[in-house]
């Protein structure tokens, strides 16, 4: 027999099985052939650590890897060890492979075509997660990609948190087990900054994906905005050159450039080239207007702005050509106020970046929802249709009081959709350039997330940050957050970024609402009082409400919800409120505030305007209640009744907006009528200054009294030395003490210094003189 012939019992058997299969129902023959034709199951769940805190893993970097691919493998590291014990090692793509590897960056490792991926389709900060067979992948972009994707890797998978730089959580897992991962993330927001000093940080910058480094500079931009007057300073050349400086009512003024001047555009070119040989690696440089709304309307610029139907007209063809001569940077201006509406016809040319900003904007509805904002939403999309490089100065806390109340963290997500739905590729947010604000942590963290995916779950993302960062208070910080937006929606008034807590009296601060918005912090704090750290915490989330009920009081000034209360026929202080001054402005101290409005009053400073209230306290003087005339300004341009400010007894604080009698840029003049003669010696008044909002005290102020209203006798007299420095708030008091003289009529003489000097960023301005309680004795 040979040895491949088929034996009978075999040929047998084969007949057998056909016949009998034709009567089989197939189903029973395709289930058979499928258990027979199953492959094992191949498990490719990775195991990163063992339960005994060791792996098999090793952490694999290109031959030749970056700075930034570098850093990426020692924090994955050093991560894995605080989560595990496990000590993984790195090793570079040249050394023996294994299956059991980390691969991080553009490495030699990766098989782009195999991974359906491109490194150059992830630009600078976009990164892959993805698990291949056993390996684990994070690959990176050119810049901080893979920076990025071992954070995320980090937050994502393994549970991570950086809620603020000093507030960190890191889950302990003796095995690190991951199922399948496929993870591609490139951002749409290229250029993202968020401007809280807590981000100011350099593990938070990293790990949530800022454009800013640790100091909050901007290293990619050699200048950042309102540079005219640093490009042509105009204390070179405004006093033999004022035809460089705008024309304004007829008047050079050094307040913006005069754009069509040649010898502007040599001068603006010619310090900008020196600049840019200072720091040749900066790819961004401002040439952008002035913060004030002072432009050129001299012929020649307004001819351009005519045509272009927007002052926007001639500041882009003064960019583009500064442009032209520097084609290898990018020259950014500013599409702002008075420039923010785009021109008719001109384009920027691609290496010219538009800043647009939403100052102007209400924050109560998103952009696109608000009527107000109408114009606005039409500038963005102008703007998108004719420039490939935008960044958008957006706004997102109130500047006038830093730590007031400011529901608009519903608005956040849809605003920054909108704008990168029309071709917005950067952002700016600014919040509070000092430390603390309301909810700081909160905003900051939020923003960041969103400025990287603006489509995250903002529900999700706001009560991971609540009950991480404030733990068992996190639930009734959000009923709080929930209770302040749903009271302002009801209202529907506008939300401004200049606004203050009195404003909102009859919206989402109402005495009500403050009550109850008291309740939810009293239970917050009771939820955390067994921990100090989460108590701290909750007491600084309260500081706005406590701030915004002080403020308020400021202005009702007497009452149940005032600074005095009328004790058995006498003004005292409310305990509640000498109370709550000190342990508002300790706690201040202790976070790290050091603003309550932009640009001045510190803490302390707020403390002591506030004392000042309370020493003064409300003082039915001989002037008080009595009838006021206004002699200058004209008494018809004001608001009925406004003279009454000067009697009522409500003394100013550090906010210029109640309490202080207001005059633009003309003398006050005043005669009070005591009512009958009787014998006065001592008269005063007070001024707030501060330069920055155009609020100048007097240079002088003259007092009179007079027994018939017609002769006045001079009976003191005060020069007042004025601080040029435009950022100091303060008040200042001017008292006259002199012999006793028998008077019925008071009259107050405060001279203004007119219009806004050449110093000032809004030179030629009326200069406004704010004055409270006139105090006669």
């Amino acid at each position: 027999m040979k040895k491949n012939a088929i034996s009978f019992h075999q040929l047998m058997f084969i007949l057998f099985f056909l016949i009998s299969s034709q009567f089989l129902p197939w189903s029973v023959i395709a289930q058979k052939k499928k258990k027979r034709s199953a492959p094992p199951k191949i498990e490719r769940e990775i195991i990163l650590t063992n339960g005994d805190s060791t792996s098999k893993y090793r952490i694999v970097l290109p031959v030749y890897p970056s700075e930034y691919e570098s850093k990426a493998a020692s924090i994955l590291q050093e991560y894995l060890i605080q989560i595990s014990g496990a000590v993984l090692p790195i090793i570079g793509a040249d050394k023996a492979r294994s299956q059991y590897e980390i691969v991080l960056g553009q490495n030699d490792r990766i098989d782009e075509l195999a991974l359906n991926i491109s490194f150059n389709e992830l630009h600078a900060d976009g990164f892959l997660i993805q698990t291949d067979s056993m390996r684990l992948i994070i690959a990176g972009g050119s810049g901080k990609g893979t920076i990025y994707g071992v954070y995320t890797f980090l937050e994502k998978y393994l549970g991570c948190r950086l809620y603020t730089p000093t507030v960190k959580v890191i889950p302990r897992q003796s095995q690190i087990q991951l199922d399948e991962i496929s993870d591609k993330e490139v951002p749409q927001i290229r250029f993202r900054s968020v401007h809280y000093k807590s981000t100011w940080d350099a593990e938070y910058v990293d790990w949530h994906k800022l454009s800013h480094d640790q100091n909050g500079e901007r290293t990619d931009w050699g200048m950042w905005v309102h540079t005219f007057n640093t490009l042509v300073p105009p204390e070179l050349f405004f006093e033999n050159h004022p035809e460089y400086f705008a024309m304004v009512n007829g008047k050079r003024l050094p307040t913006q450039l005069c754009l069509t001047n040649p010898d502007v555009l040599k001068i603006t070119i010619q310090n900008l080239r020196k600049r840019i040989a200072q720091n040749p690696d900066a790819l961004y440089w401002s040439v952008s207007q002035n913060d004030n709304r002072r432009y050129c309307t001299c012929d020649r610029c307004k001819a351009i702005d005519e045509r272009e139907e927007s002052p926007s007209g001639s500041i882009i063809q003064f960019v583009n050509q500064v442009a032209d001569q520097f084609p290898d940077k990018v020259i950014s201006t500013l599409a702002y106020e008075y420039g923010r509406r785009a021109p008719k016809t001109l384009k920027p040319r691609s290496n010219v970046n538009i800043m647009l900003c939403s100052i102007e904007a209400y924050r109560h509805l998103p952009i696109t929802e608000d009527t107000a904002s109408v114009d606005f939403v039409r500038d963005v999309e102008d703007w998108g249709k004719i420039s490939n490089d935008i960044i958008v100065w957006d706004y997102v806390i109130q500047f006038t009081n830093l730590l007031s109340p400011f529901p608009n963290l519903h608005v956040l997500q849809p605003n920054i959709k909108f704008f990168v739905k029309n071709g917005v590729t950067a952002m700016f947010e600014q919040g509070n350039r000092e430390v603390g604000g309301e909810l700081a942590e909160l905003r900051s963290y939020m923003i960041s997330k969103l400025l990287w995916d603006p489509n995250l779950g903002v529900d999700t993302l706001m009560n991971d940050f609540l009950n991480g960062y404030y733990g068992n208070a996190g639930l009734h910080i959000r009923k709080y957050i929930d209770t302040m937006r749903d009271a302002q929606q009801v209202a529907g008034l506008p939300l401004r970024i200049f606004g203050n807590p009195n404003e909102e009296a009859e919206s989402f601060l109402a005495p009500e609402l403050i009550d109850s918005y008291t309740k939810i912090f009293d239970e917050a704090e009771k939820s955390v009082a067994d921990s100090a750290e989460l108590l701290e915490r909750v007491r600084i989330a309260r500081l706005p409400i406590n701030f915004a009920i002080m403020e308020q009081a400021k202005k009702q000034y007497t009452g149940e919800r005032g600074v005095f209360h009328n004790v058995n026929g006498k003004w005292e202080a409310r305990p509640a409120f000498r109370s709550m001054i000190e342990s508002f402005t300790d706690l201040c101290i202790r976070q790290g505030v050091s603003r309550v409005k932009e640009w001045c009053t510190s803490p302390e400073e707020y403390r002591a305007s506030t004392f000042r209230i309370l020493s003064l306290g409300m003082n039915e003087h001989l002037a008080y209640g009595k009838k006021v005339t206004i002699v200058s300004p004209d008494s018809t341009k004001l608001n009925p009744g406004s003279a009454t400010m000067l009697t009522d007894g409500k003394r100013g604080g550090h906010e210029y907006d109640y309490n202080w009698f207001n005059c633009s840029g003309q003398n006050l003049e005043v005669i009070i009528d005591l009512g009958l003669v009787r014998p006065v010696r001592h008269i005063e008044s007070a001024y707030y200054h501060f330069a920055y909002w155009r609020t100048i005290a007097p240079t002088k102020v003259d007092y009179f009294v007079s027994t018939d209203g017609v002769n006045f006798n001079l009976v003191g007299e005060t020069t007042l030395l004025l601080p040029i420095d435009q950022y100091g708030g303060f008040q200042r008091d001017v008292i006259s003490e002199f012999e006793t003289q028998q008077a019925r009529y008071v009259k107050v003489l405060a001279y203004s210094i007119g219009n806004t000097p050449d110093w000032h960023p809004g030179a030629g301005q009326p200069a406004v003189m704010s004055i409270d309680e006139i105090v006669v004795e």
